[in-house]
């Protein structure tokens, strides 16, 4: 019926999922294979665009293992050196599952809130692992919540902060767009 109602074109057909959750594992990996995770973050979107990245995960226990386990078989398959985003869809039910949706193989907007959030960021360790220095550490300095500024919002810096704990980053974009991304506020609590 959908194939009909769309008039025959060429199509993709996915299975319906139950949709709990997104999350996303950044992962940087060494030039000798070493790998160091940080922890998993809970991913919220508004009209298909990235708007907060937050504590606590959606996962854990053996599922968020199990999404480390992914991360790290895939850049290892790969042999990269450097971050790795991969962001996993979970899904709802008695008994949730991981389904992966997009990688990244640089640093990613799901991990912006460890510049401030983390001992060392990604943007630091991406250049640590390329240049074969020792890893730093992905713990975490606080309760963290990263928030995208897009368009306009990005024009309003002094109310971002006002919020105790806020951390502006802006990106130096020239013409503010609707549903651009012209920065980000790491809120630290």
């Amino acid at each position: 019926a959908a194939f009909t109602s769309l008039g025959g074109q060429y199509l993709i057909f996915e299975e319906r999922i139950g949709f709990a959750a997104e999350t996303s594992v950044i992962l940087v990996r060494g030039r000798g294979g070493g790998i160091k995770t940080y922890p998993t973050t809970s991913n919220a979107h508004e009209n298909g665009i990235l708007r907060q990245t937050s504590f606590p995960s959606p996962l854990s226990g053996p599922l968020e293992q199990a999404a480390f386990a992914h991360a790290a078989a895939l850049a290892d398959a790969l042999d990269y050196v450097g971050v790795l985003a991969v962001e996993f869809f979970v899904t709802s039910g008695a008994e949730p599952s991981l389904i992966a949706n997009e990688m990244a193989p640089r640093v990613h907007n799901t991990g912006h809130w460890t510049m401030d959030g983390a001992v060392t960021s990604q943007f630091e360790n991406h250049i640590r692992a390329i240049a074969g220095w020792p890893l730093g550490s992905v713990v975490l300095v606080g309760n963290v919540t990263m928030r995208n500024l897009l368009g306009d919002e990005a024009l309003k810096c002094d109310e971002h902060l006002l919020t105790a704990g806020a951390k502006l980053h802006l990106y130096g974009k020239a013409a503010p767009k609707p549903g651009r991304k012209m920065g980000h506020v790491n809120f630290i609590v």
